[in-house]
């Protein structure tokens, strides 16, 4: 600062301005440790894969859920770019499927609240049925409002639930008998 004071030639107009910017941190020519990378990857997807197999047991007699774990062209190490779009992959489909249970899970609360509700005022739910697969249960249960004895309990204003036995045999009454054979 002093050679500047000490020069009548330059102004202090004609001072150079320090940057403001900081010089760039001195980087080492290190390599990333890309074994720690994947092990934490690895670790990610194992998490994932065990909320989505959990998620599975919570929604088990329910369909329509995408539970694949999709397969990158057998046996190898994958890459990092790899490992991350399988833990994206696999992130998405976690939370894609537990929206839809919620949602699910939602509905078939109200359908429970329902058949309360039609149990204890059938008058009010006339002609409501409302099946197992409703409620998110298997089988082939069903609460049905109907009117007692027919014609005349519509007309005085009987009405009661009626819940089905469940599914009827799959084969029927029984096998139907073998024609005899006749000896040549």
């Amino acid at each position: 600062m002093a050679e500047v004071i000490e020069r009548p030639d330059m102004s202090v107009d004609m001072l150079p301005v320090p940057s403001r910017r900081s010089p760039a941190p001195f980087r080492p020519g290190v390599v990333p440790d890309e074994a720690a990378a994947r092990r934490s990857l690895r670790d990610q997807i194992a998490r994932l894969e065990a909320d989505l197999g959990a998620l599975f047991c919570s929604a088990y007699p329910r369909t329509g859920f995408d539970w694949h774990v999709s397969s990158r062209g057998g046996p190898r190490v994958l890459s990092l770019v790899e490992l991350e779009e399988l833990r994206d992959e696999l992130a998405d489909r976690l939370e894609h499927n537990r929206k839809v249970l919620g949602d699910r899970t939602y509905v078939e609360e109200l359908n429970r609240c329902q058949i309360e509700e039609m149990l204890l005022e059938p008058e009010r739910h006339k002609w409501m049925v409302i099946r197992n697969e409703d409620i998110g249960e298997r089988g082939c249960k069903s609460w049905h409002v109907q009117p007692r004895f027919g014609i005349l309990g519509m007309l005085l204003n009987w009405w009661r639930v009626r819940i089905s036995s469940g599914c009827p045999l799959a084969g029927g009454r029984g096998r139907s008998p073998r024609p005899l054979s006749q000896p040549s």
